[in-house]
């Protein structure tokens, strides 16, 4: 399981006096980190040692309100830096860059959280900071990092895979999802699963001495889980929760010392000294009286030393108060517990003569200046410490309310009343449900707010029958009011209450009042942008929850019928709409297609396949890959029609490696060969041509070799016989060598090595005549006007001829169509199948199949019996002369090379030679 992993500084490029890089070694809310130095050069670098070799999850970094870095890269190496051994190559990999904000939004007033995940393995962290964002504050033109975390596991850890693999064979056998929220945030059921107490927020809210406390006391609970020991694991995990609460306390106090303290102000620091020891004290004597605190739990950190702060700071007194250590929450009206849940933003509040605290607790502001809710809760800024002259300092006052949620039927205590604006906002709620419980649905307090919901779904079930229709229409506008506001919470339990409400609402509370359908409406129109908004939350849980009770309400029979919920997902995504919230968009749309299909369901053909024909173009990968996904299940229901939607499939888009998965996938399940499977299977023909070639023209090469060697002979014998009286003898000896089958060296002269017709006319130019408009074996392409072998004509209009970008395959003919006559000729299923090249051939022209071979050819193009098609055919064809056997074969495997190698005829009109296939022929 990843967790912590402690570093040293190695190295660091320079600091400003009082910032040294090792300050980054110690996290606590009083740290003050590292500063480059003044004017300094860009960039700046800082190396760290972590204590092992390990494999590096994540890393978060904690920027400065002002001296920001526009830019920070990250190196990792297995062994010590270049400048440690210089005689070495480079050691560093890049890992890559994050940028970081320039804080304008915030005017400076709040730091950065950064958190990056990655999966390296190393011992060094190399850090270069780039050039700063320029602003008003940072006058000296520096970088600076507060906090750096590491969290990873051990490299070595060699058993991580078997684990994995053992924990993923007993979800499997238990029928545990991986999504499945009930196992959410559980360490014992996920080896990725990082726990809260490491990281960096943990360590820069909390008092060192508890947060030392707090980890020991979770050991604990992990134990007595193992053990089964229930009732221990339920009072430590209270201990812990009050503990952060305790933890948060003396930390700020911590700050308002040491700021005492900056301030020369020591009787304050003294009083804060001595509150913090009195506090630490009662808190520990609670523990001690529930037998949860023993000595080795106490073991107090290394005292940071006094650092001088950013800001000057003289706080107000505050009375400390306990929280009883039972079965209790304690909750801060100031703010809720950290760990607990996540603020929806921090703030700072800057008066013309007061700088506030840095508050390390976040800020119960319910109108920040800058809206952090819709930030990753990883990318939300921590409060900053600020000090702006001549500026005194306002310390918020804090006050906590213990308060008990075992009763959950009602209210416990009163909650605070409304504010001006929020009882102008909810008026006609309070109208119809009172003060008392929309108060509760308001307030700060978030066990008040779930408590409200609860007592609201016990007020709907105790509605008799008998109401009037107006008053039941108006309590349930007012309910869904509410509901509305509370599916926003960021508290986990509340936004469960609102969607437990919700459903009742829908399937118990309309139905039982027999309420039109109007009502339905308006409660799932309300309530569904909202919900599709939260599947775009930071958490995994509230996420994988709210993507859920869509795709549950949906298939409501009260909400089927409406068909609103298709209609919201099938609009396009927002180009900045968040990473999480695109994947959750996409992942419901495809479970539910499945569910609900394309039949009087809210889906068609048509606005799914827009929508996921322009989530092709979406920058996340996951959406890009969740719409082929999608396409391919549409197909598999609607075939043809879903290729109006798409592209032509032809070289250019398939370039697009979406669409060429797509294609290909439309292949498979057609169960024809997808384009890859094509080339592979042309390309073994090829080569199994290619290779019969060789071997004829080899064969052709011996042959020739002979007759040149007896015709060599013959010419010798002739040169030979000079005189009169050798004629005869000269003439005895020709007659055995013309009987031999000796021939003549222009035996290839006026003879068509395709067709085999031989006449006198057949010179160069009347060859050509011949080729172009009389060889029985060739036609004239109708586009690109070449002349060719009908043999070959298929394979000329898929990959030779000028428009054979027009041109497509039909996998059940192998014959080349045009591509917009190409679908409706596959639908139709007229053409003739073709079959296996190496057991029959394929004519062109008439589409018939017949024997295979070469020869075959020949005697279906030029037989009375065969192509019907064949418009050349219109003359009695004149055999040539009966040639000798041995000037046969030559000439018939001349005429075959010659068929292999020059199957291209160039026109008249072209510029290439006209005597090419005739000129290979001899060869």
């Amino acid at each position: 399981m990843p967790h912590k992993i402690g570093f040293v500084v190695v190295s660091s490029s320079g600091h400003e006096d009082g910032f040294s890089a090792r300050e980054l070694m110690i996290h606590a809310p009083t740290v003050s980190g590292w500063r480059s130095p003044r004017f300094c050069q860009f960039p700046q670098e800082i190396v760290l040692q972590m204590v092992e070799r390990c494999r590096i999850r994540k890393l978060q970094l904690l920027a400065h309100q002002y001296m920001i870095s526009s830019k920070i890269e990250f190196y990792i190496s297995e062994s010590l830096p270049e400048y440690f051994a210089p005689y070495q190559a480079e050691r560093f990999r890049r890992l890559g860059y994050v940028s970081l904000c320039d804080n304008e939004k915030t005017g400076c007033k709040a730091r950065e959280l950064k958190s990056v995940y990655v999966d390296a393995v190393g011992q060094f962290l190399k850090l270069i900071f780039h050039q700063n964002h320029v602003n008003k504050y940072n006058i000296y033109n520096q970088v600076a990092l507060v906090a750096i975390n590491i969290i990873g596991d051990p490299a070595d850890f060699s058993d991580e895979s078997n684990t994995a693999s053992r924990e993923k064979l007993i979800d499997h056998y238990l029928g545990h999802s991986s999504e499945d929220p009930a196992l959410e945030g559980s360490y014992a059921r996920k080896s990725d699963y990082i726990s809260p107490l490491d990281d960096l927020a943990f360590d820069m809210y909390q008092d060192p001495e508890v947060a030392q406390i707090i980890r020991k006391l979770d050991e604990r609970k992990r134990e007595a889980v193992q053990k089964e020991r229930y009732d221990y694991a339920k009072k430590l995990k209270q201990a812990i929760a009050d503990l952060q609460k305790v933890g948060e306390r003396l930390g700020r106090y911590e700050v308002e010392k040491r700021c005492a303290v900056e301030k020369e102000d020591y009787d304050l620091a003294k009083e804060k000294k001595q509150q913090m020891e009195q506090y630490r004290a009662e808190v520990y004597e609670q523990l001690e009286l529930h037998s949860l605190l023993d000595a080795e739990l106490i073991r107090r950190p290394l005292d940071l030393p006094l650092q001088p702060l950013a800001h000057s700071v003289s706080p107000r007194h505050q009375k400390p108060s306990l929280p009883q250590l039972e079965e209790k929450v304690t909750e801060s009206q100031f703010a809720e517990p950290f760990l607990q849940e996540k603020p929806s933003s921090y703030s700072l509040t800057i008066s013309p003569q007061h700088s506030a605290v840095d508050q390390l607790l976040p800020a119960t502001d319910p109108h920040p200046k800058m809206n952090a809710e819709s930030l990753p809760y990883d990318e939300r800024p921590l409060p900053a410490i600020r000090k702006h002259h001549g500026e005194a300092v306002v310390e918020l006052e804090v006050s906590d309310a213990n308060i008990s949620i075992a009763r959950r039927g009602g209210m416990s205590g009163e909650p605070e009343p409304l504010t001006e604006k929020a009882l102008r906002e909810a008026s006609s709620a309070i109208d119809v449900l009172g003060e008392t419980l929309v108060a509760g649905a308001y307030s700060k307090t978030w066990s008040y707010r779930e408590d409200a919901l609860l007592a609201l779904y016990e007020k709907l079930m105790e509605i008799p029958v008998g109401t009037t229709k107006e008053d039941l229409k108006n309590t349930l506008r007012a309910s869904i009011f509410l509901v509305r506001r509370a599916i926003k919470d960021i508290v986990t339990s509340v936004f469960q209450a609102s969607l437990k409400l919700l459903k009742m609402i829908i399937t118990q509370y309309i139905p039982k009042h027999k309420l039109i359908k109007l009502e339905t409406a308006h409660c799932v129109e309300r309530t569904i942008p909202v919900l599709l908004t939260r599947t775009g939350d930071s958490s995994a849980r509230v996420r994988v929850t709210a993507a859920n009770f869509i795709q549950e309400m949906a298939l409501f029979k009260e909400v089927r019928s409406l068909q609103i919920i298709p209609s919201y997902l099938v609009q396009p995504l927002k180009a900045n709409s968040s990473v999480h919230l695109a994947m959750s968009h996409m992942d419901l749309l495809a479970r539910l297609l499945k569910d609900l299909g394309t039949g009087s369901s809210g889906f068609t053909v048509d606005n799914v396949m827009k929508f996921s024909v322009s989530a092709l173009e979406h920058r996340v990968y996951e959406v890009r890959e969740t719409a082929v996904r999608i396409i391919l299940d549409m197909y598999r229901q609607h075939q043809a029609s879903i290729l109006e939607y798409l592209p032509p499939d032809d070289s250019n888009t398939r370039r697009n490696i979406l669409y060429k998965t797509i294609f290909d996938g439309f292949a498979k399940i057609d169960g024809r060969p997808t384009d890859a499977e094509m080339k592979a299977q042309r390309k073994a023909a090829a080569e199994e041509a290619e290779k019969q070639k060789k071997e004829e023209i080899k064969a052709l090469q011996g042959q020739l070799a002979a007759l040149k060697e007896i015709q060599a002979e013959v010419e010798e014998k002739e040169s030979d016989a000079v005189k009169p009286k050798n004629q005869d003898t000269q003439g005895g000896k020709a007659a055995p060598a013309e009987a031999l089958g000796i021939p003549d060296e222009h035996y290839l002269d006026n003879l068509c090595i395709f067709c085999g017709e031989r006449s006198e006319s057949f010179t160069e130019e009347g060859l050509d005549l011949h080729y172009w408009k009389h060889c029985l074996m060739l036609t004239r392409c109708d586009h690109c006007k070449q002349v060719v072998e009908i043999s070959s004509l298929t394979e000329h209009l898929l990959t030779e001829c000028d428009k054979k970008d027009g041109f497509g395959k039909c996998y059940r003919c192998s014959e080349a169509v045009l591509k917009e006559e190409l679908p409706r000729h596959i639908k139709n299923k007229g053409c003739n199948p073709a079959k296996p090249e190496k057991l029959a051939n394929r004519c062109p022209l008439c589409h018939e199949n017949f024997t295979p071979g070469e020869e075959a050819w020949k005697a279906h193009l030029m037989g009375p019996a065969g192509c019907t098609m064949n418009l050349r055919k219109t003359h009695v064809l004149q055999r040539a002369p009966a040639l000798q056997p041995g000037r046969r074969s030559a000439v018939a495997a001349s005429g075959l090379s010659g068929s292999k190698a020059g199957s291209k005829i160039p026109t008249p009109k072209g510029g290439l030679s006209k005597s090419s296939s005739r000129t290979h022929a001899r060869r």
